[in-house]
């Protein structure tokens, strides 16, 4: 399998690398997944989660040219933030996107971004006239050429359904937390199919421990002389995602760039299995 494919004109990694939850190790861990050899990196202004700066600080060590990277950040609400936010709260929410996507260039040390989400709606269901303006506010980012695509997580498939029907830049990225026990996202990913959106699975091994530690994912792995956490990226990569790994390891981050071939090697009842294991 290609370890990039075009999305909207845009060349992006099956395989991108995410920054949560990293603090002081930011910067190394960045730099080591870039060694490795991983091209595109997730992160988000959202110091309560992420170091953004970090990875401005990798990127600026590894020296790699600017169109070899895939670089993307996120808008996050103040309730989704500590007390250090990249912006005014009580500026209105346009001007906060504003100042939280100028942070991000500085922080990064770019002058455009591959990608900008929306680090989830204001709610848990549809979308308020609050989400409407912050996504307006990305979309004036695009339409000035500072971002290529936008995207938004954390989401269910209404909401999904909800910025394709008003949008004005249809969103190309959705990122959710992906499940076993939903069918892997079934219905979110069907939605990216049908309007040709890709879709970011996040925690892919940590949220589905049970399958991945279980028999089905066991016994294809012996088979392909592979690791379970190898087989739950390559049928991901299969199924049409784009994986992130936010692996310390470098040993897992070159397991998990292996399983681009991997992938190939899955036959559609592996698929099947994996898609009927119990979580």
């Amino acid at each position: 399998m290609d370890a990039t494919f075009e999305l909207r004109g845009v060349r992006v990694p099956r395989l991108v690398y995410g920054t949560a939850w990293k603090e002081e190790r930011t910067a190394a861990l960045t730099r080591q997944a870039l060694d490795a050899g991983l091209r595109g990196i997730d992160t988000a202004n959202q110091r309560k989660h992420y170091v953004e700066a970090g990875v401005g600080e990798a990127l600026a060590a590894a020296g790699l040219p600017r169109e070899q990277l895939y670089l993307q950040t996120k808008f996050t609400y103040a309730r989704g933030q500590d007390h250090r936010l990249p912006y005014d709260p009580s500026a209105p929410l346009p001007a906060q996107v504003e100042q939280s996507f100028a942070s991000s260039l500085a922080h990064l040390g770019v002058t455009r971004l591959d990608g900008y989400v929306l680090h989830g709606p204001e709610t848990g269901r549809g979308l308020t006239d609050g989400d409407w303006q912050v996504w307006r506010a990305m979309e004036a980012r695009h339409a000035a050429g500072d971002v290529a695509l936008l995207g938004v997580s954390n989401v269910t498939a209404e909401q999904v359904r909800a910025l394709l029907a008003g949008a004005r830049v249809a969103p190309a990225i959705v990122q959710n937390r992906c499940y076993a026990r939903t069918d892997w996202d079934a219905e979110v990913r069907a939605l990216c199919r049908a309007h040709g959106l890709a879709y970011q699975g996040f925690s892919l091994l940590t949220a589905n421990r049970a399958v991945a530690e279980g028999p089905a994912l066991a016994a294809i792995a012996a088979r392909l002389g592979a690791t379970a956490a190898q087989v739950v990226f390559a049928f991901a990569l299969r199924v049409g995602m784009m994986p992130l790994t936010g692996t310390s390891s470098r040993v897992h981050l070159d397991q998990d760039l292996a399983a681009l071939a991997l992938a190939d090697r899955l036959t559609a009842d592996d698929v099947a299995a994996i898609e009927r294991a119990e979580a």
